[in-house]
């Protein structure tokens, strides 16, 4: 007999998502205006407020944005970008597409965030940039991180994926570095679909991603075909189809409106699965560290064979048996044959990364789940485990 029966499974990551957003785009769709117009603008405007920055493009993913990042920030063939290999084949990705190598410099075990003193090691003198990504919604050590930067004269481009509401040292992650990344995929904290963002420091770069973004064109859609008549358009680079739409946008203002309160129910069920799976012979995610704030994105436990009974798969398949779905964030990318055929890239040159990818078990921690679907998943665990 399984917690949950076939019918009620219970999906990973699903958003919540309320009348207010249903609302918002059905005012989107009869407005006529779908496309990027002034919801993006306004989306725009309110994340850059949420996160004290003071500029921000909305795009159509984050990797859209990672790899505008990497072009304003002049990477290209011949350049090195360091990064973790504990992420989303989109970070290292993003630098193929800019034209320079990724180089992987090894996670910190306790943090699975990438280790400063691994990224030392991996400098050349072809490093142009360091893509740090704040893994599961925990602020990387961005002070040592920086102080690379500087000593090197790098770029940082943060991955903040997984950290919209994440803070290091009273400090919005993604307004630390040059740029910051987010995301608004289906499971993030704040969803749009589809959908990314990108913080820029200074307008002139904020001005080429938003460039970057539609083409290369010199105008926006929604201000050539506006209420002032049309505007003719320069075409001032090759660019890229990257834009976000109005459609997206409403759902994105919406649900930032809300972000505190996801924020905090998330929370409280990371709270809970500390303290009811304490016992158990898993390993838990270390506490976030002093005077940072955790995004609490992802809730990940470590699935080691010799002190649970039972492989990490057969955990995986054994919990959807008990109808709980789960992920696994995220194998090493020295795991994929493409990295291995492309770069030689092997899973023993990153033991760290390796050992957490193989073990690693995210537990489901939505602001949509009701206490009675937590009771279930850690019920399942208990039932899972030999």
């Amino acid at each position: 007999m399984s917690v949950r029966s076939h019918d009620n499974f219970l999906i990973f990551g699903s958003p919540k998502i309320e009348e207010d957003e249903i609302r918002e785009v059905e005012a989107v769709m009869r407005s006529g205006w779908l496309g990027t117009g002034p919801r993006v603008t306004r989306f725009e405007k309110a994340f850059a407020q949420y996160r004290g920055a003071p500029h921000a493009v909305a795009l159509n993913s984050c990797s859209a944005a990672l790899h505008l990042s990497l072009l304003a920030s002049g990477v290209g063939p011949g350049d090195e970008v360091i990064t973790t290999p504990l992420t989303f084949c989109a970070t290292a990705n993003a630098i193929i597409h800019a034209g320079a190598t990724p180089v992987l410099a090894d996670i910190d075990p306790l943090t699975s965030n990438i280790d400063p003193e691994q990224v030392r090691a991996k400098l050349t003198p072809r490093t142009r940039a360091i893509v740090p990504v704040h893994f599961a919604g925990r602020p990387c050590d961005m002070d040592s991180l920086m102080a690379i930067a500087r000593d090197q004269n790098l770029k940082v481009i943060e991955d903040c994926a997984h950290a919209i509401e994440a803070e290091h040292r009273g400090r919005s992650v993604g307004t630390i570095g040059d740029f910051g990344c987010f995301s608004f995929y289906v499971t993030k904290n704040v969803i749009t679909g589809e959908g990314g963002m990108v913080l820029a420091r200074n307008e002139e770069d904020a001005s080429t991603i938003k460039v970057l973004g539609l083409h290369g064109m010199t105008k926006d859609a929604w201000k050539r075909f506006g209420d002032e008549g049309f505007k003719h358009y320069h075409v001032v680079a090759a660019g890229f189809k990257y834009n976000m739409m109005d459609l997206q946008a409403a759902i994105g203002l919406k649900q930032l409106e809300k972000v505190e309160t996801y924020w905090l129910r998330r929370k409280s069920i990371w709270d809970r699965y500390m303290n009811e799976l304490a016992d158990l012979p898993i390993g838990l995610p270390a506490s976030p560290e002093s005077d940072t704030r955790h995004a609490h994105h992802l809730f990940t436990v470590e699935i080691d064979e010799a002190r649970c009974g039972i492989a990490r798969d057969a955990f995986l398949d054994a919990m959807t048996a008990q109808g709980i779905g789960i992920g696994v964030h995220y194998l090493s990318l020295t795991e994929h044959p493409y990295y291995q055929e492309a770069f030689g890239w092997r899973p023993e040159d990153m033991p760290h990364a390796t050992r957490v990818g193989r073990q690693t078990v995210s537990l489901p921690i939505s602001a949509k789940l009701t206490d009675q679907d937590v009771s279930d998943v850690i019920s399942a665990v208990r039932l899972v485990l030999p």
